[in-house]
């Protein structure tokens, strides 16, 4: 009497399901980083449309506008991200900062300077800068 035999052995099945575990083990650390560099890019890109709407709003009235958690204190047409807090104190028609944070990024928070506010060390005027809490 002749047997078939088709299919896997129960070894091979274990060599497969091994060598996939080892394989994820891998990978799942590098990609999980991911997500906090999403919200972090999120941050900056918020910070430099408030640049823009900063700049248009000078160009109308001679002044920057303060803006608190995403809310200007005039009509700028200025939004946020979802989860992104902005927070931004104007000089006057000198200069301005704003400081951003995220939800999902605890101690995490960008900042962006132009004008009088700048500083002339390490920073570039209107570059966002974000560093991590101690």
């Amino acid at each position: 009497m002749l047997r078939n035999k088709k299919g896997f052995t129960l070894i091979e099945l274990l060599i497969v399901v091994v060598i996939i575990g080892i394989l994820a083990a891998i990978a799942i650390p590098k990609f999980a980083n991911t997500k906090s560099k999403a919200y972090v890019a999120s941050m900056k890109a918020d910070l430099r449309n408030l640049v823009a709407a900063e700049e248009a709003f000078f160009a109308d009235s001679t002044a920057y506008v303060g803006v608190t958690d995403c809310v200007p204190a005039t009509g700028t047409g200025y939004n946020c991200s979802a989860g992104v807090h902005v927070t931004a104190t104007a000089d006057g028609g000198l200069g301005w900062i704003a400081t951003a944070t995220h939800d999902a990024v605890a101690g995490m928070t960008c900042t962006i300077k132009v004008g009088s506010k700048a500083t002339l060390t390490t920073e570039n005027e209107g570059e966002p800068i974000c560093v991590a809490a101690p």
